[in-house]
């Protein structure tokens, strides 16, 4: 075992520093009980009240603008409006006024936002109007859903409605979720809406954002035991080459029967109709926790920056039953998108984005490397943190299982693992903490994962109530949410029915 030279100095300075004023880590420290025990440290949440889709997402000077659905009135799902906030790095967020309220029976679901740049609405007297496309849910009488906009002229602080909106009324209620974007090669915008119940999405172009004219529709394939909705497309990257692909995203269904998830197809977009590249009738995960949903990507970011998604960090199973106060609902770690080939297949690589390890502390908490891990290990025994980064190789994998148990006390604890002989990575929340709030929610939850030359690397983001487990390259991602009863917040390391190497670690404390 090597250890670092400054082991124990981090260590003493990981026990005071990686803890929040409620935390308690051994008999000498004095619980102090703080309401808002669960709320993250990087990632967003809202001050108050529910929040569920992120929507608008838009970069303009200089601002990441984050608008998401939102209940002005409480922490249950109601009163949909756009909420609003603002950041410079996709980390550390400014809060704005509400952007888009509900109106006379009218609530504002999820849509996405474009910069006009060229005013092609012809509404913004030469001003670089921000256009806010969102789905107008009539909740009064009929039900039905329409596609409005709004713009805003002075960088989304205030918004006007169109006058003579909806822009595109086909007379049903279920039609919504419009993502738009500009399309460069034939210089019009498309739009990208679903019909959640045909298990469909269409296409429609237009010059001005005002007048939509259908072109195509995709629909039919993976996943269809739940609705499709909150779609999306966008050019990716190919790693290590100047190509790309398209690829549409999907919240639908999950590999969990009767949860909500994502999926994704690759494929081709020539301006009115997308065909994907994907053969067989299995459906590809976007995340395979059961906490990552309604995940659209950035507009308007700068040429060369790689495509952001982020995503709500919660399943409709039991969102309204969370056991946080006063707010309720967060988002994922923004992502950073690319496609790579992954055993011989093309595979949507997804990692946290750059500022997030710009954020990071600089300082290490503590490092290991070559440790041969057996049962009832104690490695990190005097080791306590409930918001961090870790990342851990391990290499000469004999055992059945190993991995690390997180928020961990003498009753209870988080567990991410790796099973060999099922080749599956998982995270286990059975005992977890606060598990019965709602019956759907205590759960082990799993990707399919082959391992190579016996050996296995993770990055590991825990903030608060989150758990995000990044693999493969990033072409594997678990997102869970946990709720720890514990303020211990320990965590060990752990192997069963054989041994294994932790050829490196890294713990860093998120500042």
């Amino acid at each position: 075992m090597k250890v670092s030279g400054i082991f124990l100095v981090l260590v003493f300075i990981g026990i005071l520093s990686c803890q929040r004023p409620h935390e308690q880590q051994s008999e000498g420290f004095k619980q102090t009980e703080v309401q808002d025990r669960y709320r993250p440290l990087f990632h967003f949440t809202p001050e108050k009240n529910w929040i569920n889709d992120p929507n608008g997402l838009v970069y303009h000077n200089g601002e990441y603008h984050l608008f998401y659905q939102y209940n002005p009135f409480g922490d249950t799902w109601g009163h949909m409006s756009w909420g609003h906030a603002i950041s410079n790095n996709l980390l550390d967020w400014t809060h704005l006024p509400v952007a888009l309220y509900e109106e006379d029976s009218i609530m504002i679901f999820s849509g996405s936002a474009v910069v006009d740049k060229d005013n092609t609405a012809g509404l913004c007297k030469g001003e670089q109007c921000i256009f806010a496309i969102y789905t107008a849910h009539d909740h009064s009488r009929n039900k039905l859903q329409y596609q409005s906009i709004a713009y805003s002229s002075d960088n989304g602080r205030t918004w006007i409605k169109y006058a003579e909106n909806p822009v595109l009324n086909l007379g049903m209620r279920d039609f919504r979720d419009p993502k738009v974007f500009w399309y460069v090669e034939a210089r019009k915008w498309i739009m990208v809406v679903s019909h959640p119940l045909a298990y469909m999405v269409q296409f429609y172009q237009s010059e001005n954002l005002v007048d939509w004219e259908l072109t195509g529709e995709f629909g039919g394939g993976g996943d269809v035991s739940k609705i499709w909705e909150c779609p999306d497309l966008l050019k990716v990257p190919i790693e290590g080459s100047d190509d790309h692909k398209w690829v549409l995203i999907i919240s639908s269904g999950s590999q969990y029967e009767g949860f909500t998830g994502m999926q994704y197809f690759i494929g081709e977009f020539d301006g009115k109709v997308f065909n994907t590249l994907q053969t067989g009738e299995n459906p590809v995960w976007l995340d395979y926790g059961k906490d990552f949903y309604a995940a659209i990507t950035y507009n308007n970011l700068p040429e060369g920056h790689p495509p952001v998604l982020i995503g709500w960090a919660n399943n409709w199973a039991y969102a309204n039953a969370l056991p946080t106060s006063p707010w309720r609902g967060m988002m994922s770690i923004p992502r950073e998108l690319s496609l790579a080939e992954v055993n011989g297949e093309l595979k949507l690589i997804q990692k946290p984005v750059r500022s997030f390890y710009e954020k990071v502390s600089r300082s290490e908490l503590l490092t290991f490397s070559d440790h041969k891990i057996e049962e009832g290990d104690n490695l990190l025994k005097e080791v306590y943190a409930s918001a961090f980064l870790l990342k851990m190789e391990f290499n000469d994998i004999d055992a059945e299982e190993l991995g690390i148990e997180v928020f961990k006390d003498q009753h209870e604890k988080t567990i991410i693992g790796y099973n060999s002989k099922e080749m599956k990575l998982f995270i286990d929340r059975t005992l977890s903490g606060h598990v019965d709030f709602h019956q759907d929610f205590a759960s082990i939850d799993y990707a399919s994962y082959k391992l190579w030359d016996k050996s296995l690397k993770l990055e590991i983001l825990v903030d608060q109530s989150i758990v995000e487990v990044f693999t493969g390259n990033g072409s594997v991602v678990i997102s869970d949410q946990v709720f720890p009863n514990s303020n211990l917040n320990g965590m060990q390391l752990f192997v069963k029915g054989g041994t294994a190497n932790l050829k490196n670690m890294e713990l860093y404390r998120f500042k």
